[in-house]
């Protein structure tokens, strides 16, 4: 699969399709970023008038998953990718257009590097962080993928 915001998006679309109908949309994608927007309507609000806390994961972990496939791919090695954990902290309610952005890939890059290397599974955590339409932080979350190589 070619990296790009489009291809991305469409791989939502049949892959994740919760996160796509909510409203995620994947809007730049480079070596060591990715940003993903979501905007708060009524399909993806919580009863205090504000966007799903699990909404905002679903945006804020995509930022994080696409970065690590598009490293696995630059890697031209056979590697799995999961997810052991997450931490979240929520600091204004998340109203309008949320912007997650993820700018880990080169702590990426060197877990895969590790993992290959080693030839022994690695886990790195990485973050995206959501920011309103005024630039304030609404919310923050820390994803720790594991990699390892298939046999």
């Amino acid at each position: 699969m070619q990296f790009t915001p489009s291809k991305l998006n469409t791989f939502m679309f049949f892959k994740l399709p919760s996160a796509y109908w909510s409203g995620v949309r994947v809007k730049t994608i480079e070596l060591n970023k990715c940003e993903a927007t979501v905007k708060h309507r009524w399909f993806n609000q919580n009863p205090f008038n504000s966007m799903y806390f699990a909404v905002q994961a679903m945006a804020a972990e995509f930022t994080t998953g696409a970065l690590v496939m598009y490293q696995i791919k630059q890697s031209k090695t056979n590697i799995s990718m999961l997810v052991a954990q997450n931490k979240a902290v929520f600091t204004k309610k998340a109203t309008g257009r949320i912007t997650f952005t993820c700018n880990d890939g080169d702590k990426i890059a060197e877990t895969i590097r590790k993992a290959i290397e080693t030839k022994e599974g690695q886990t790195v955590w990485i973050t995206s962080r959501g920011v309103n339409e005024k630039g304030e932080q609404v919310s923050e979350m820390q994803f720790e993928w594991t990699v390892r190589l298939r046999n």
